[in-house]
């Protein structure tokens, strides 16, 4: 997907989860040109989901993507908060004992964040734990 062909509309819940699946995928891009490489994504548990996961060479990287067309009152690194961190990080927990028991891989926690239309987006590594 081509950074300019995103529309940025979010009218409808449609719209929005088209629009979250296009960001997703912009930012899952952006990531492999940094080198990281795919490994999984739209992880879901029962108390949360990781949009991402990624290999940053011998790392687990699980990343939040956020979209916001605005700024005026809320960064979409700022719309993180810590109960949705808690979130993710219980379900990357999950998503460890499932997939690795007892030797889970060294990981983090990035977020790549969108803005605007296009999207300009950004990079946080190791963003939370």
């Amino acid at each position: 997907m081509d950074v300019d062909s995103f529309s940025g509309r979010s009218s409808s819940p449609s719209n929005r989860r088209q629009q979250g699946t296009e960001i997703e995928q912009l930012a899952e891009e952006y990531l492999i040109r940094q080198g990281l490489q795919p490994c999984d994504r739209n992880q879901y548990s029962r108390v949360g989901e990781i949009d991402l996961i990624m290999w940053d060479a011998d790392t687990l990287v699980f990343v939040e993507v956020r979209y916001r067309k605005h700024e005026d009152f809320l960064s979409a690194a700022e719309s993180i908060t810590v109960t949705k961190q808690r979130r993710i990080i219980r379900t990357a927990s999950r998503y460890l004992q499932q997939q690795f028991g007892n030797t889970p891989p060294d990981c983090r926690f990035d977020v790549v964040v969108g803005t605007g239309v296009p999207p300009r987006l950004q990079w946080i590594s190791s963003a939370f734990m």
